[in-house]
Order: structure tokens, then C-alpha cells, then sequence
């Protein structure tokens, strides 16, 4: 319970520090979504790209299984 008051606590004392009659850190919060979105977008890409190639192991294992064995 004290988890889920805080949380909403920090919450709101996040919104109202960018609030303009708050802190009003608005740009400077505008200003490191804009700077951190191309390091994320590879942090994503990163992380698809191994997905994509453990997908291409799976499917190769699941189609040695299927193939019946010669002996």
C-alpha cells in the first residue's frame, strides 16, 4: 500500500514540476524526449535484431525436428 500512495505521489510532483506555474521544467523535459529518442530507437532496433535472428535459430531447430531421420 505504501508502494502504490508513493507512486502516485512521485507522479504528481513530476506533473507539477513541469507544469508551468510548477517548476516549469516543460522545455527541458521536451528537450531530453528529443535527445533520448534516437539513442532509444537503437536501444529498440538493437534488441529487434536479436529477436529477428533467435526467431530464424527456432525456426531452423523446429524444422530439423520435423524432418524425419534417415536411420
Amino acid at each position: 500500500m505504501k508502494a502504490l500512495i508513493l507512486g502516485f505521489v512521485v507522479i504528481i510532483v513530476a506533473v507539477l514540476a513541469v507544469l508551468p506555474f510548477g517548476l516549469d521544467w516543460g522545455d527541458e523535459v521536451l528537450a531530453f524526449l528529443r535527445g533520448s529518442l534516437p539513442v532509444t530507437a537503437v536501444i529498440i532496433g538493437i534488441i529487434l535484431l536479436f529477436v529477428g535472428v533467435s526467431d530464424i535459430k527456432d525456426r531452423a531447430a523446429a524444422k530439423k525436428e520435423k524432418e524425419p531421420n534417415p536411420s
